[in-house]
């Protein structure tokens, strides 16, 4: 789990999992639970998805310039593209250095911006992780993300973003349960979320935010 951690110094860190846009766009805090339901069933599911094809196609010894385009086709908003591209490229790094010469350094290589389910995917090969596992790995960071940004966004109890976690774990296993058979980029699911994603891109244009997205 540590790999896709915001905790580890690659950038996830500077990620909201889009909950410093939602509350400058008008979110109340009471409704957070809301949105980790929300972005659990529509882009956490892309990049789950995205993440176990990669994962699989790594292992196949495949390249991945089509999975990078069937998850960008899904990603509307360059905004939120390049938010990913920016961790996506720590996470290759963080794969060169701890799996040098492995297939997964081999096949991040080439991609010029790996996104970052698309790099979490690859190192999840290297790693040794099944696709259940590498889904729910990027479904809990997206979840844990959001609860540790809420503590620095509003004031909250950190037992209540604990207990926001603990609930979501139905939902995460409902992405796994989708995606982690998923072995061909067209299988992917193709969701959105419209408000999430006008929020986060307007999100870079504000005067005081704290997160890259």
């Amino acid at each position: 789990m540590l790999l896709a951690d915001g905790r580890l110094p690659v950038g996830g860190h500077t990620q909201s999992a889009g909950l410093e846009p939602a509350l400058l766009g008008g979110l109340e805090p009471r409704d957070i639970p809301d949105l980790i339901t929300t972005r659990l069933r529509t882009v956490v599911l892309v990049d789950a998805g995205t993440a176990v094809v990669a994962r699989h196609r790594t292992m196949a010894g495949l390249p991945l310039d089509d999975v990078q385009l069937a998850w960008a086709a899904r990603t509307p908003s360059e905004v939120v593209r390049a938010a990913s591209i920016a961790v996506g490229r720590g996470q290759r790094r963080l794969a060169q250095r701890l799996w040098p010469g492995s297939a997964a350094a081999s096949a991040l290589a080439p991609l010029r911006a790996p996104a970052r389910p698309v790099a979490v995917g690859s190192m999840a090969a290297a790693a040794g992780l099944d696709g259940a596992r590498t889904a729910r790995l990027v479904a809990y960071d997206d979840v844990q993300s959001l609860c540790a940004a809420a503590l620095k966004l509003c004031p909250l109890d950190p037992a209540e973003t604990t207990e926001w976690l603990l609930h979501a774990g139905p939902g995460v296993e409902a992405v796994v349960v989708a995606v982690a058979h998923l072995t061909e980029p067209d299988g992917i699911p193709a969701l959105s979320a419209p408000l999430l994603e006008q929020w986060q891109h307007a999100h870079p244009t504000h005067p005081r935010r704290l997160f890259s997205a």
